[in-house]
């Protein structure tokens, strides 16, 4: 702090002899040695007070930061998420487009190769007396074509 050389301290500790006396020089010098502490007590704690509150400064900001790119990473996994469903929500449609018309291919299939089979509009089926050479025509629907039950699981 400040640049004094040994032989400046010799001669300020001789003129303090000389003023404050031989008898009273202990006692200031001690009370001389307990300020400077305190003063140098009173510096340090502030020079901590003021890191702490550049460190404070220092967290706030990056915390600031953290919270924008949260933000940002939130808004954009929304913004993917809605650009995921719109295309799934079009592909279950077509899906249970395609299993209503599957479902209607089969049921005409099923009437082709037996008439007597007749169904109501809540899709149960009804088997009319069938003649007794009905009853010999063996299942001729393709294997290609799923059956009502298997089109209804797929869509899970």
């Amino acid at each position: 702090m400040f640049d004094v050389s040994f032989t400046e301290l010799m001669l300020i500790g001789v003129v303090a002899l000389v003023v404050i006396g031989p008898e009273r020089l202990p006692k200031v010098a001690r009370t001389v040695g307990h300020l400077l502490g305190r003063a140098q007590r009173y510096v340090s704690d502030v020079k901590s007070d003021i890191q702490r509150e550049i460190d404070l400064d220092e967290m706030n900001k990056l915390k600031k930061q953290m919270d924008e790119a949260a933000h940002s990473l939130q808004a954009s996994m929304r913004e993917a998420s809605a650009g995921i469903q719109d295309p799934l929500k079009e592909a279950r449609k077509s899906l249970e487009e395609a299993s209503a018309s599957v479902e209607g291919l089969v049921e005409k299939a099923r009437r082709e190769v037996d008439p007597s089979i007749s169904s109501d509009p809540t899709g149960t089926q009804h088997t009319a007396a069938a003649p007794p050479e009905a009853a010999a025509i063996p299942n001729t629907i393709p294997d290609a074509v799923p059956s009502t039950a298997e089109s209804s699981d797929t869509r899970k």
